[in-house]
């Protein structure tokens, strides 16, 4: 488990990954020490995984989390693999609140995000009708987390011994998904490495679901004369496919004896995801224009889960899902209608 520093000494490295980093907000971030309303609490929704050690890690954020904020009310349920369930731990935390802060604690917005937890608040709503469900964005790639890579690579170019960038490849490597902009993402903070640091060569691959595989890239680079190649797993927790990870890199260096190899971790409880998430609380409570994640209520969610598709769609949300809500701006979570199969619209369905 990755441990927590002073992330004071990041600020000589020309970026301002302040707790309160919004890069995609027009609007002046909200204080995030400003204590929760009262009959307010905080449900964070971790995926979950087949492997207790990830699902405890989880569990021990949430504690750490409890400590920073004492006077929050956190609770936590998992989507699959471990209990409480997303259904069960949303009407345990509806239990004496009049409002529950929906968090998911997921990098990129997929399916789950998109489809999965909005369903879910909609059934808890019924089941709870004096209860206000607000759902809150998913991390996104964004400057803190920009901040958590490049601390991650500047750790392995120190194991290293910090060799010259310019022959040293890096690869972030990601879940995979079949959402199109939950992979651009990725490529987005690949980009966003590349464009802070020396590094020639930032590319991206993927663990499943889509292309190219860590293999592929490590081919690549070592055609193209890289002499070390570092990997940085786009991950919040372990599980099966860290632990399939470590393999593969053992696999590649036995496989390439004259290339050096570094992997980082995943960074589920570095200090910038916890500022992140209060931030979150902080602009839900102030009731911010882009708190709230649009696929709560958006018409095109239930369209394509009426067709059997996942939602990934590019339209500007011009409609008003929720009173006061309106969305008359485009998002930052790509809301491209192609759902990445050009899925028929069904009669009547305009923006």
């Amino acid at each position: 488990m990755t441990h927590l520093h002073d992330p004071s000494n990041d600020a000589a490295h020309g970026h301002a990954h302040g707790p309160s980093a919004h890069p995609s907000h027009g609007h002046a971030p909200v204080a995030v020490n400003a204590p929760a309303q009262a009959g307010t609490t905080v449900l964070l929704i971790g995926h979950g995984s087949r492997e207790p050690e990830g699902n405890d890690e989880i569990h021990a954020f949430v504690r750490q989390w409890r400590k920073r904020q004492p006077g929050w009310r956190i609770e936590v349920c998992f989507i699959e693999f471990a209990p409480p369930s997303l259904h069960d731990g949303l009407l345990q935390a509806a239990q004496g609140s009049r409002r529950v802060l929906v968090l998911p604690l997921i990098l990129n917005a997929a399916g789950h995000v998109k489809m999965e937890i909005p369903e879910s608040i909609e059934h808890a709503r019924e089941h709870c009708p004096g209860v206000e469900f607000l759902y809150g964005p998913h991390l996104t790639a964004c400057e803190p987390i920009l901040a958590i890579l490049q601390r991650q690579l500047r750790n392995c170019m120190q194991a290293l011994d910090v060799p010259d960038p310019t022959t040293t490849g890096v690869v972030l490597l990601g879940r995979g998904s079949s959402d199109r902009q939950a992979n651009g993402d990725v490529a987005k903070m690949a980009r966003w490495l590349q464009e802070d640091g020396h590094h020639e060569l930032v590319e991206i691959a993927f663990t499943g679901i889509t292309w190219p595989r860590l293999e592929r890239v490590v081919q690549r680079q070592v055609l193209l004369g890289m002499k070390q190649i570092v990997v940085l797993p786009y991950y919040l927790y372990t599980g099966t496919l860290m632990q399939r990870i470590g393999r593969q890199v053992e696999h590649l260096r036995a496989q390439y004896p004259q290339v050096r190899f570094a992997q980082s971790g995943h960074f589920g409880m570095e200090p910038e995801i916890f500022t992140l998430l209060e931030q979150r609380v902080a602009d839900l409570q102030a009731g911010l224009p882009d708190s709230r994640l649009p696929c709560d209520g958006c018409k095109y969610r239930e369209i394509a889960h009426d067709l059997g598709h996942g939602h990934s769609h590019e339209h500007t949300h011009a409609h008003a899902p929720d009173p006061g809500h309106g969305h008359g701006h485009s998002h930052g979570h790509d809301h491209a209608h192609g759902h990445g199969h050009a899925a028929p619209q069904p009669a009547g369905a305009a923006a």
